[in-house]
């Protein structure tokens, strides 16, 4: 195997690196970017000093374009943006995803309440991708499906693994993203069950800022 050339700067090399295990992911094609690793975060520091491939911006307060603005502004990569779904829905997350497009994302993220008639709203009305986020067995995931979702996001902590095995019966070509957990078997677990691309968490700032302080205090 060849090797890809490398470069790096003092400035530079204290960034987040994802898993290198996420590199055995298929990766999921869009608008000719191979995406096989996605950032959990809305953190700004975090997401510019990264390597993953795109970044996820879903947060637990109502979307707010102004966020969403901030973020794809910070970001060097891919971004997909939370849109609602649950408590912001209808026509509010309809414009949501119009503003993250015409902003430059290139997706948007719908959480777990999203009703499958909102899922074909938003792909009469938006031309990047939609995606879902799936949380249980139980989940509609054939109605999400036929609904014209574009990525199905798997987040069932350790069910995860029996969730994707099980969106895979029953649409075998779907993408996946899946999160990975903090170990590399949790995430090849995910992987090996048929997840096209896998969701990091990356420690928080106050975490890494701690290592840093404690290298300076130990210097």
């Amino acid at each position: 195997m060849k090797q890809a050339p490398s470069f790096g700067s003092k400035l530079r090399n204290n960034i987040v690196m994802v898993p290198e295990c996420i590199s055995e992911a298929s990766g999921i094609l869009v608008f000719g970017q191979v995406l096989k690793s996605f950032l959990f975060s809305t953190d700004v520091a975090i997401i510019r000093n990264t390597n993953a491939n795109a970044i996820i911006a879903v947060y637990p307060f109502t979307p707010q374009p102004t966020i969403s603005q901030a973020l794809i502004l910070a970001a060097d990569k891919p971004i997909f943006c939370g849109v609602g779904g649950g408590v912001t829905t209808g026509e509010r997350s309809l414009a949501l995803a119009l503003h993250a497009e015409f902003q430059g994302a290139l997706g948007v993220v719908l959480n777990k309440p999203t009703p499958n008639k909102l899922i074909e709203k938003l792909k009469d009305t938006i031309d990047i991708p939609v995606t879902v986020t799936v949380v249980s067995l139980k989940d509609d995931i054939r109605g999400r499906i036929a609904a014209g979702v574009d990525i199905l996001n798997v987040s069932g902590a350790e069910c995860t693994p029996d969730i994707i095995m099980k969106i895979r019966d029953i649409a075998p070509d779907i993408s996946i993203i899946a999160t990975g957990g903090k170990t590399e078997e949790s995430i090849m677990n995910a992987i090996n069950a048929g997840a096209n691309a896998i969701s990091y968490t990356p420690p928080s700032t106050g975490t890494l800022f701690r290592e840093v302080m404690q290298r300076y205090r130990s210097e």
